[in-house]
């Protein structure tokens, strides 16, 4: 299965929103911090694509059928911000009455 390394961050950001819409209400946030993502990818010339390729993520499976010279590593560091600035907050399920510790 090919996926676009565009969609393997996305897919990320996406996994991110739905825990902090299902935490939206907790009584204890996490706040995000830098997230490190590294793949190996396999450069594809594409004719509708600015730069003229496309980085394709390259699963483990296919990675062995691959030849070495082929693929290269890409590490990012992304740190996820809401649009105004503000850190992403991943909140964890609710706290019951009397077990909430809270720091002095």
């Amino acid at each position: 299965m090919d996926i676009e390394l565009a969609q393997a961050v996305e897919g990320l950001r996406d996994e991110l929103l739905a825990a902090a819409v299902a935490g939206a209400g907790s009584q204890i946030a996490f706040a995000v911090g830098p997230i490190e993502l590294e793949f190996a990818v396999e450069l594809k010339a594409d004719a509708k694509a600015k730069a003229g390729f496309k980085a394709w993520v390259v699963t483990a499976d296919v990675e062995a059928g691959v030849s070495r010279g082929r693929t290269h590593k890409v590490k990012l560091t992304l740190t996820p911000k809401h649009p105004d600035g503000g850190d992403v907050l991943i909140a964890g399920p609710p706290v019951r009455a009397g077990r909430c510790v809270r720091s002095p």
